[in-house]
């Protein structure tokens, strides 16, 4: 295996600072695969590609919500530019109002005439006025604008099961009772199907300071008040653990798995690892935080796994999924910018993230059943950032939207050895991988190439399977912080990918370097 030397990236970085790095000038490094096509690793759920929205920063306001009267185009308040590149990348699902912002969050808040809701202060998120515009129905209205589902994070830290249970049957009933009444006379006569509800969040932080054992007994008792019917057939999710914090989940699935469909994981990628100062700027970084950030995000296969062999201890079944509804970037905000709105720029470096961790995701399928990206617009890893009327469709968007073809498919097994990369005291795989049979009936190969100065050249075993044609896209750029702008024909996008070359059983793909790669086999 090839770890990097200290002149490869010094030579790297004086590229990067005169500007002229090109991915020709780049070394090639050389991997085997072989890809198992005969045999099957589980369905990749859909949801795995889910999104958050919460009411921080712009990711509501401006984000989605412009409001009837706006003149930047829209349909009942919400921007159509949104929708449209949204409905683009297939979105299962969005986890919504939060976040933190959801334990302090009264649903009637945002039901009835909007010049009638009342303002509150976001005490979570620069104190910025709340002012209820964006209520249930707007977000309902949302959902199926942008052909999504909807998972409802409920108020545990502030609020009871009696809360809980009146939302639910406001959102949900089909009868004459007076709160399905009140739904429809504030404009909705059918019930709207609800997939998923979250019985709190981050219990152990922003959504109470609980205990393990105490958030357990909350849950069970909030869970009991659910009331499952034929027309609320949502999943109910336990808020689950922080990254390592081991004990959260084993207390959980011990005290009420059995009264749970599934347990959330939240795992956010500091290039610094440091929550209390510089968490690492989002442009203009060295080779070194590209490699801690990537150090830091692979840790999510560990801490899955862990997670998991909890689980499987009580639950060997695995009827409990494991629901990653928090992950991504996490950087120091842009100057100028209201620290309490987490508004970051989005790069090349996102994007690669972003395909690294579904290759991880993709990995778990009999237990990973959904994951939600901090968050969709405006806020950390956003797919999109808007400026008043234009929009920017950000590299992390690209990285989805090549996936899309995973949701649903079929796991295929996929073997490998990576070269590594080091710098910084950090040392990593150049790259990692997945593959997967899709609905289409294609094979597809997705691939992180994380090495920010080398080409690799993958040969991959493809016996049993019959290959004519080899194509897909690529996404990369001469820059590891190349970034996209609003209103401006995208820098940082896919095209074409034309390094893959079939010859019998052998299919050879040469991958840039920092890049985005799926294959499609025909």
């Amino acid at each position: 295996m090839k770890i990097k030397s200290l002149v490869s990236t010094a030579c790297l970085a004086m590229a990067l600072t005169s500007g002229a790095f090109q991915i020709a000038n780049a070394d090639t490094l050389r991997a085997d695969a072989a890809l198992k096509a005969d045999e099957n690793g589980g369905t990749i759920s859909r949801y795995i590609y889910g999104q958050f929205s919460e009411h921080l920063g712009g990711g509501i306001y401006d984000g989605i919500w412009v409001g009837p009267d706006s003149k930047i185009p829209n349909v009942r308040g919400i921007r159509s530019d949104v929708v449209a590149a949204l409905k683009d990348l297939h979105v299962p699902v969005v986890r919504w109002p939060g976040g933190c912002f959801a334990d302090e969050y009264d649903w009637r808040d945002g039901i009835g005439p909007r010049d009638q809701r009342p303002v509150r202060k976001n005490n979570w998120w620069g104190d910025a006025p709340e002012t209820n515009q964006f209520g249930t129905h707007e977000f309902m209205d949302f959902i199926d604008q942008i052909g999504s589902e909807a998972y409802i994070s409920v108020n545990v830290g502030s609020s009871s099961p009696k809360d809980m249970r009146e939302w639910v049957e406001y959102m949900t009933s089909p009868g004459t009772d007076t709160l399905a009444n009140e739904r429809r006379k504030n404009g909705r006569d059918a019930p709207w199907k609800v997939a998923f509800w979250g019985i709190g969040n981050e219990s152990w932080g922003c959504g109470g300071k609980m205990r393990p054992e105490y958030y357990a007994d909350e849950y069970r008792r909030f869970q009991a008040f659910f009331h499952k019917s034929d027309t609320n057939q949502g999943l109910k999710i336990a808020s689950g653990a922080n990254a390592e914090h081991y004990e959260w989940t084993d207390t959980l699935m011990k005290v009420a798995g059995g009264d749970m469909d599934g347990i959330s994981l939240h795992y956010y990628t500091l290039p610094t690892g440091d929550w209390n100062s510089s968490k690492g700027a989002a442009t203009g970084f060295g080779t070194d935080q590209w490699v801690s950030t990537f150090s830091r995000t692979l840790k999510m296969e560990e801490i899955i796994s862990k997670h998991e062999a909890i689980m499987d201890k009580y639950d060997p079944q695995k009827r409990v999924g494991l629901f990653v509804d928090e992950w991504g970037t996490w950087y120091d905000v842009e100057k100028g910018t209201n620290p309490g709105f987490l508004y970051q720029k989005n790069t090349l470096r996102d994007a690669v993230v972003a395909a690294a961790n579904f290759n991880i995701f993709h990995h778990h399928v009999d237990r990973v059943k959904m994951t939600s990206i901090a968050q969709t617009i405006n806020v950390l890893q956003a797919m999109i950032l808007t400026d008043k009327d234009k929009i920017e469709l950000t590299p992390t968007y690209y990285a989805f939207k090549m996936y899309v073809p995973f949701q649903d498919a079929t796991a295929l097994p996929l073997t490998f050895t990576a070269p590594q990369y080091s710098a910084g005291g950090n040392t990593i795989p150049a790259f990692n991988a997945s593959a997967a049979r899709g609905k289409d009936g294609h094979v597809y190969i997705g691939i992180a190439n994380m090495d920010p100065a080398d080409n690799i050249v993958l040969s991959v075993d493809v016996s049993g399977l019959k290959v004519t044609k080899v194509g897909g896209q690529v996404l990369t750029a001469d820059k590891m912080d190349a970034a996209n702008l609003p209103g401006v024909k995208a820098a940082v996008a896919p095209v074409d990918y034309k390094g893959g070359k079939i010859k019998g059983n052998q299919l050879t793909l040469d991958i840039p370097s920092k890049s985005v790669v799926v294959v499609q086999l025909n």
